[in-house]
């Protein structure tokens, strides 16, 4: 068995991945779990019916080791595979509590250089990231910034560290873009989506978009999350709030990336955003700011035309002003490369498995 851990199943890319590449080994025949500290969350009805799910029924990492460590004992798995620094480290600590045969592939969602600086205890996590990730039986990355970072940073041997792209379903996406989501006033219709954060940086996004000579553009901003009223009262403060909607957690995003004339990704650090990668199927191009992880690796030889724009926060606006407003509303082609697509990432998983047998 191949068993997953996560500790919500709320609505980040983190969570995504995992439940896309669980669903994807479950249909291709593999027997996989999930262990859940609580199962509450919006992504509970992507998990296959059939598919065992382990709530631990606790809502803090502390409180879930005894009963993690219990059931790794009742079902043995051959791989586990955790995807949250902090589990990571925390499954890597409590390795000598574990059955011996247990490989743990520990997958990050963060560049560590900058997420880990905005920890609370950036010096300990440090140190225990040089210490404990290197006893993972396998380190994996979203892009080869983040494996230097693994190598350089952190003295990972590069023998235990992988690639691997973000699964994304590209053909379920384009069969659900129609018919698309805009929030139009006449001027460019700009979209944002993820956990409403410090992190994903749309508090900075309100302010650069309240800069724009444009005062017809729109913003959508998709997902849910504890900055909320925050994020409302600013858009109020600065004026905008009849130019800006928060449409919430949304089962169906791609209809507003469709929709959309460009994605917005305003993060403070990333590791591979999902939310970018499923904008490009959809066909819609990126403004992102540089420090979004490593989405410069999503075309490896660059492109002419344009389909992600890198820049500091300091040129964001200046960015945004240059997005031209789509001539037709209809599907655009996908703009992602075909590395991305679950089955050849799955392909990818798959021989790492081979190798265990």
């Amino acid at each position: 068995m191949i068993v997953f851990i996560l500790p919500l199943l709320s609505g980040g890319g983190a969570e995504r991945v995992t439940i896309n590449l669980l669903t994807k080994l479950h249909y291709h025949g593999y027997s996989v779990g999930i262990i859940i500290f609580n199962k509450n969350g919006p992504l509970l009805s992507m998990i296959p019916s059939n598919v065992p799910i382990y709530n631990l029924g606790k809502f803090t990492l502390k409180r879930s080791i005894i009963p993690l460590v219990k059931i790794l004992w009742k079902i043995h798995p051959k791989v586990v595979f955790s995807t949250f620094g902090y589990i990571n480290i925390a499954l890597l600590a409590i390795r000598w509590a574990l059955p011996r045969k247990i490989n743990i592939w520990t997958r990050e969602a963060n560049l560590p250089s900058i997420s880990l600086a905005n920890n609370a205890r950036p010096r300990l996590m440090n140190l225990l990231y040089r210490l404990l990730y290197r006893t993972s039986n396998k380190v994996i990355c979203t892009s080869t910034r983040m494996r230097d970072e693994f190598i350089l940073n952190f003295l990972i041997p590069r023998e235990i560290i992988e690639i691997l792209p973000n699964p994304v379903d590209i053909d379920k996406i384009r069969k659900s873009l129609l018919p698309i989501k805009r929030f139009d006033k006449g001027g460019v219709c700009y979209v944002a989506s993820g956990r409403l954060i410090f992190q994903k940086g749309f508090d900075r996004l309100l302010c650069w978009f309240s800069e724009l000579e444009n005062k017809k553009s729109t913003l959508t901003i998709l997902g849910s999350g504890s900055f909320k009223d925050e994020l409302i009262k600013e858009s109020e403060l600065l004026k905008i709030q009849e130019r800006v909607i928060f449409a919430g957690f949304c089962d169906n995003p791609w209809r507003w990336y469709a929709g959309a004339d460009v994605f917005l990704l305003p993060s403070r650090w990333e590791g591979m955003p999902n939310s970018v990668l499923e904008a490009l199927a959809c066909g819609t191009p990126v403004i992102a700011t540089e420090d979004s992880g490593g989405i410069k690796d999503i075309f490896e030889y660059g492109r002419s035309d344009n389909a992600i724009t890198i820049v500091r926060p300091k040129y964001f606006t200046k960015a945004m002003e240059k997005v031209k407003i789509k001539s037709e509303f209809l599907k655009s082609d996908s703009l992602l490369p075909e590395k991305y697509k679950g089955e050849n990432v799955i392909s990818t998983f798959e021989s790492w498995l081979n190798l265990l047998k």
